[in-house]
């Protein structure tokens, strides 16, 4: 058996200190998995016999976030722990979570209840990975299979239908072909929560491989918020591995900006995206006196969503211009001028006219930006404003 260490400590404390309490406890899932790839696992997982009670009594500081299905998780400095009691799972009639859960079953039985073979390994108390359903071969050979009948698997959890292809992605693995084929005849997606899902394409639209969500896309699997919609989604490993500009250049390949506000992605991203993609239609700027209009009009986040949409559609110019006008830290706002309120004010200014006074000067340094100086700009007053000059 293959052995692996270091866990983090509070992941070895947490496993030990149910250990002496009597209880077996191994963590397993993706943790394991990212442990035996050599990456950084993002979250823990502890399978124990001890039930939520229990485990709530010996851990004082541990939340009760999920006790019909047996989890409670503890605060910790790297990362909160999920404890999960041993569990067999009973009836999926919202294709989305079971109907119930039963506890007192072994580790091998709640391990049986989990989607990729990959995910379903545990850690030993001596390190050695418990393996039951292949794990450790699909690993080394890079590919993602389910543990059981995939179609079962994923009428129990439609979620699973975007994992299988997230983690296609983040692993670089490939699929087994009783995976392709189940996920060839997919159940409807409709059910399933829109930010259950946004989150499973964002974290797929940010791997080193977003391309896959094109087979989301050609799968049908996104069709309840997008329509059946196709794209060659190839171009988007070459934007930055980020939410926005990724989503961005999703929008543009299947023209539809309100993608991420239907996926429940967050505002400033939505807002960024829709905006962007009328941008784009309207036309994006040519240099980088008309970027820094826009820039002033819209805000960076919609230029940036806007440069990334031509980019993915095999136009980087936009973007490259864009970015050289931010280097330059343009004045973009009234705020950033050479003159403030206060000094237009001490100019005689005052009510309406400060902020007519700001508004042309700020059209002016956007057309000039090396003049916003305050003597220039005292200097421009009377010219701009002669019938506030006397």
């Amino acid at each position: 058996m293959r052995k692996i260490s270091p866990l983090p400590g509070p992941v070895a404390e947490c496993c030990a200190a149910l250990r002496r309490a009597g209880f077996s406890a191994y963590p397993v899932g993706g943790g394991v998995r990212d442990l035996l790839l050599g990456r950084i696992p993002q979250d823990w997982d502890v399978a124990t016999s001890a039930l939520p009670d229990q485990v709530l009594a010996l851990f004082p500081g541990a939340a009760p976030t999920g006790l019909p299905h047996g989890t409670v998780t503890l605060p910790a400095d790297s990362g909160p722990i999920e404890v999960t009691t041993f569990r067999r799972e009973m009836g999926y009639s919202d294709g989305r979570r079971p109907d119930g859960v039963s506890f007192g079953v072994s580790l091998e039985e709640d391990l049986a209840r989990r989607d990729f073979t990959v995910n379903a390994m545990a850690l030993a108390p001596d390190g050695s990975v418990i393996d039951p359903f292949g794990g450790l071969g699909d690993l080394e050979a890079g590919v993602l299979r389910c543990v059981g009948d995939p179609v079962q698997r994923f009428s129990e959890d439609r979620l699973r239908l975007f994992r299988a292809l997230r983690f296609a992605a983040q692993l670089g693995f490939a699929l087994d072909a009783s995976v392709a084929e189940a996920l060839a005849r997919a159940p409807s997606t409709a059910p399933l929560a829109a930010e259950r899902v946004g989150a499973e394409v964002e974290k797929t639209l940010c791997s080193p491989r977003p391309a896959w969500v094109g087979e989301m896309l050609r799968l049908g699997l996104l069709i309840p918020w997008l329509g059946d919609a196709r794209a060659d989604t190839a171009p988007l490993a070459a934007l930055p591995a980020q939410p926005l500009p990724r989503w961005a250049g999703l929008a543009a390949l299947v023209d539809n900006g309100a993608l991420p506000e239907k996926l429940r992605r967050p505002g400033a991203v939505s807002r960024a995206v829709a905006a962007g993609l009328d941008l784009l239609h309207a036309g994006l700027p040519e240099d980088e006196r008309q970027w820094r209009h826009a820039l002033a009009r819209h805000g960076p986040d919609c230029c940036r969503s806007a440069a990334s949409m031509a980019m993915a559609l095999g136009d980087e110019e936009p973007g490259h211009v864009l970015e050289s006008t931010l280097a330059a830290h343009p004045c973009l706002t009234a705020k950033n001028l050479a003159l403030s309120g206060g000094d237009l004010a001490a100019l005689g200014l005052s009510g309406p006219d400060i902020g007519k006074a700001q508004a042309r000067l700020l059209e002016y340094v956007l057309d000039r930006p090396e003049d916003n100086h305050q003597e220039v700009l005292r200097a421009l007053l009377d010219r701009l404003f002669p019938q506030d000059g006397d």
